[in-house]
């Protein structure tokens, strides 16, 4: 997976696939900065995966947004964010939603892809008729 609009660094070898999940009802922005030449920042909206590659040594820093700034809430090694690597994440066998490996709960909930009946004729009982 090429990273199009801010590419890794050449002299960065041992890259890793990544997922991180905003679990939260905030809007967070995601950055890594310990990596020299290579600038990586994203808004994660509430609910969304960011799927990115990374050096296995970065660091992603998680600012959730506040009124009119962002608070530094977390730092995680993207090592724990890693696809497919240590048993991180694993997919459900119905859907495709992220589990915490150590709690076994998912960090979003799966979207309700039930199909029914959206639309309804209006109700005119009860409404009086004008004349």
């Amino acid at each position: 997976m090429a990273q199009i609009l801010d590419p890794l660094p050449p002299e960065q070898s041992g890259t890793i696939l990544c997922c991180y999940v905003n679990a939260t009802s905030k809007i967070q922005v995601a950055r890594i900065s310990n990596i020299a030449n290579w600038y990586f920042e994203r808004v994660v909206f509430p609910g969304q995966r960011l799927v990115f590659e990374a050096p296995r040594e970065a660091q992603m820093e998680i600012h959730t947004g506040m009124m009119a700034s962002a608070i530094l809430s977390d730092t995680i090694p993207c090592i724990r964010l890693a696809i497919n690597e240590h048993g991180t994440y694993e997919s459900g066998s119905s859907s495709d939603v992220a589990i915490d490996s150590i709690h076994k709960n998912p960090m979003v909930q799966p979207i309700n892809t039930k199909i029914e009946d959206t639309t309804k004729p209006l109700s005119v009982a009860g409404l009086a008729s004008i004349d």
